[in-house]
């Protein structure tokens, strides 16, 4: 199994928290296909994102995470977000960091040449379609029992914006939670994220510069009793950005990922959420 799944520990309350992109793991047959250095698979890496949020099953949620890493298919893309750099034949605009990176964030090639059809088949049918078959199976399960369903994807980011980005070298909030201009989630549960940022003393930037990618605009579907909500957590909170290793202050973003999982699962059984 590339992806596991933790039940809530006692009862379960509608949310769901996803970590799609803290794993690293790649299979032999990708690794033909890799010429990244080890670092950058790091260093593109939601690093220790899945630790920080272990502990949501103790408190009402299912843990949905990836082991594999983004570089062998990114979970939160769409299958269509490839380019001819990627994959053959793709025809996409370009994605060098799209389904198939095939550069890294630092501007190192992640892949020699781009895939064969059948590869990214392969990588479809063995990640992509479990994973995102999962978290639909889960979502419709917790809507049918509670009449809502809500899906946190839980992501980190570096604390200023790299090259490439779209904020080259300024210094991001702590937090960002990405609610595509608040549309992917009732404002209780964007809302609740905001407070208990500000408790923890943290500063807070929706949507900037991250929206949310394709699994919260997927899935977020209040209409339809689905809501989802992107959080990006600054690693500087809790890692040196430099060796890639925790530092003192993993525990405090450990209990503020506690916090939050705990809240918003009360907030979706509070009847507040339709």
């Amino acid at each position: 199994m590339s992806f596991r799944v933790v039940e809530a520990n006692g009862a379960a309350s509608p949310l769901i928290v996803e970590v799609p992109h803290a794993g690293t793991a790649v299979d032999p047959v990708c690794m033909p296909w890799l010429v990244a250095p080890v670092r950058s698979v790091g260093r593109d890496a939601d690093l220790y994102v899945d630790k920080l949020f272990l502990d949501a099953p103790n408190v009402g949620a299912t843990l949905v995470v990836a082991e594999q890493s983004r570089y062998v298919c990114d979970l939160n893309r769409d299958i269509d977000d490839i380019d001819s750099e990627s994959v053959e034949g793709g025809t996409g605009t370009d994605a060098p960091h799209g389904l198939v990176w095939h550069r890294s964030t630092d501007g190192q090639r992640v892949l020699p040449c781009p895939l064969p059809a059948h590869e990214l088949r392969r990588r479809l049918d063995e990640y992509y379609y479990p994973y995102h078959r999962a978290i639909r199976r889960l979502m419709d399960a917790r809507r049918r029992e509670f009449g809502h369903a809500i899906l946190l994807c839980a992501h980190s980011m570096p604390s200023r914006g790299r090259h490439g980005s779209v904020d080259v070298g300024r210094k991001r909030a702590d937090i960002v939670p990405g609610s595509r201009g608040r549309t992917t989630a009732a404002a209780a549960v964007i809302d609740a994220t905001e407070t208990v940022a500000k408790r923890s003393g943290w500063t807070v930037a929706h949507d900037d510069p991250y929206r949310g990618g394709f699994t919260t605009m997927h899935y977020g579907q209040p209409h339809q009793g689905w809501h989802a909500l992107q959080v990006e957590l600054s690693r500087a909170r809790y890692m040196d950005e430099v060796s890639l290793l925790p530092h003192s202050g993993f525990t405090q973003v450990q209990e503020f990922c506690r916090n939050l999982v705990a809240i918003l699962s009360t907030l979706s059984l509070s009847g507040t959420i339709g």
